[in-house]
């Protein structure tokens, strides 16, 4: 059961870095064309940029297969299977609003986003529920921006905060914005994501990372203490 990956594959893949993020084993930049269009120029009149504050937590999805309602970790398994408390509070969370999903997602969608259950290197003080969705997909194709915030707001699913919407908008200037967190965040925001799309469809994602963030200096494995969670099933 633990090998099975219910989509056939990952459930979100990774995202460029903008120049000057902070990046780890694996990641990589965006070319600088992206990077033009992200913060200097537009190609034409049809491009808009998003900005949205990045979160630091555990990347998962909820999705639609074949009229089952399931909880899937970035990886594409079943979180149910993972063995990581935290993926199976997210597993539990799914479950108790599954009858919500169904009305939220066709077979064949999918909704991406953070679980903040648990602190990784960033501590909050959330001040909604502990997941925070930040993308959505049909049949594996990416849904634009604004049919996103529709349905999210239709069934009350929180999401990232914008921190611009429209032209492009530099590093610097974004750096200026996520000075305070809108989501509670008692640490510093590690980042953001600049999200790019033209003629009202998706065309691609970059970040940027804070050179000062330290992956994971919260969890167990590194501190030696025991964790900081910020919500549990059972509270």
């Amino acid at each position: 059961m633990s090998n099975i990956k219910p989509l056939g594959g990952k459930a979100y893949g990774s995202t460029p870095h903008l120049p000057g993020s902070r990046v780890g084993p694996g990641d990589h930049h965006c070319h600088e064309g992206q990077r033009v269009i992200c913060e200097e120029k537009a190609r034409d009149k049809h491009d808009r940029v998003i900005v949205t504050e990045k979160l630091d937590g555990s990347c998962v999805a909820v999705a639609n297969v074949d009229g089952r309602i399931v909880a899937l970790t970035r990886a594409g398994y079943a979180a149910i299977t993972s063995p990581y408390p935290q993926h199976h509070y997210f597993a539990w969370w799914v479950e108790g609003r599954k009858d919500l999903f169904k009305g939220m997602l066709d077979p064949g969608e999918m909704l991406n986003g953070e679980w903040l259950v648990l602190a990784h290197g960033t501590r909050y003080e959330l001040p909604h529920d502990p997941f925070v969705a930040f993308s959505m997909a049909r049949d594996k194709k990416r849904l634009p921006w604004d049919a996103i915030v529709a349905r999210c707001a239709m069934f009350e699913i929180v999401l990232p905060r914008v921190l611009s919407d429209g032209p492009p908008i530099s590093v610097a200037a974004v750096k200026e914005l996520i000075t305070a967190s809108g989501h509670g965040a008692l640490d510093p925001v590690e980042g953001a994501v600049w999200r790019v799309e033209s003629r009202g469809e998706f065309d691609f994602l970059a970040k940027w990372v804070s050179p000062e963030k330290a992956d994971g200096k919260y969890l167990t494995d590194i501190t030696g203490h025991p964790e900081v969670w910020h919500w549990r099933a059972a509270a």
